[in-house]
């Protein structure tokens, strides 16, 4: 069977935005299928701070595939296990949060490839080949040259230390965690200030000297977001389902006020 497409790294690597729809509430199969009609590229699960049980996400991340909805999985920092697990069972991408190192970005990476390009195990027929992938060494080789492998930068440490992540072979997006950024700078929720400014300057030309994408999470106003897609940011959390359905409905309701009224 063949193997399923990456459509976000694709996205990307054409210099395309690729959007992305938080889920922290959603357990159904019909998410990917929303995030789709929304006009998202990929689904962002997060099990560092959504109760998702392994079953949920992989559920997600199976009812994604069929879509053209990438789906991606935020793991715990140091969590390396559950991401790989993730993998196996239908994730096309991994964020890994609050990596300050070089030797952390290798660490992910390794963790996140077959061999040569990492130490990945191989555990039976991939979802994202439907069960049925041809001899190992190709199908390792395939799955490799799709997965993406994001790693999240949220403090001061990982600012400076972006040129050496951004080198480090197998990564593919730096992305910024805009919200911890600003409180481990002293400076929480004010995503236009200077030092934040100065954060993605930094990071975007860390990416484009070595030919990587920069992430933007955290930065919902237009103002702002517009300032750091201008910036370069191309792999972009737009929201989450929460935030979505408050203000959607906060709007909706108000409407229905003033009618009764």
């Amino acid at each position: 069977m063949a193997l399923t497409i990456n459509t976000t790294k694709a996205r990307l690597k054409s210099g395309k935005l690729a959007l992305g729809f938080g889920v922290h509430h959603l357990r159904t199969v019909a998410t990917p299928v929303l995030a789709g009609a929304t006009g998202h590229d990929w689904i962002f699960i997060d099990t560092e701070h959504g109760a998702f049980s392994v079953q949920e996400t992989t559920q997600l991340c199976i009812a994604a595939l069929p879509t053209g909805v990438t789906p991606i999985v935020r793991v715990c920092a140091g969590a390396l296990d559950e991401a790989t697990r993730a993998l196996d069972n239908g994730a096309l991408g991994i964020v890994v949060p609050h990596v300050d190192t070089a030797a952390d970005a290798a660490r992910i990476a390794d963790a996140f490839h077959y061999p040569p390009m990492g130490s990945r195990s191989w555990g039976g027929p991939p979802a994202v080949y439907g069960y049925q992938p041809p001899a190992n060494a190709e199908a390792q080789a395939a799955i490799n040259a799709e997965i993406l492998t994001i790693v999240m930068l949220e403090s001061p440490e990982a600012v400076s230390n972006a040129d050496a992540i951004a080198a480090t072979p197998g990564v593919d997006v730096l992305f910024i965690g805009t919200s911890d950024l600003t409180a481990a700078l002293g400076i929480s929720g004010r995503m236009g200030h200077p030092k934040v400014v100065d954060a993605y300057q930094a990071v975007g030309e860390a990416c484009l000297r070595h030919k990587k994408v920069l992430g933007m999470g955290g930065v919902y106003d237009e103002e702002h977001a517009s300032r750091y897609v201008a910036m370069g940011a191309r792999f972009v959390l737009t929201g989450s389902d929460h935030s979505y359905i408050v203000s959607g409905a906060t709007q909706r309701s108000a409407f229905f006020e003033r009618l009764g009224a």
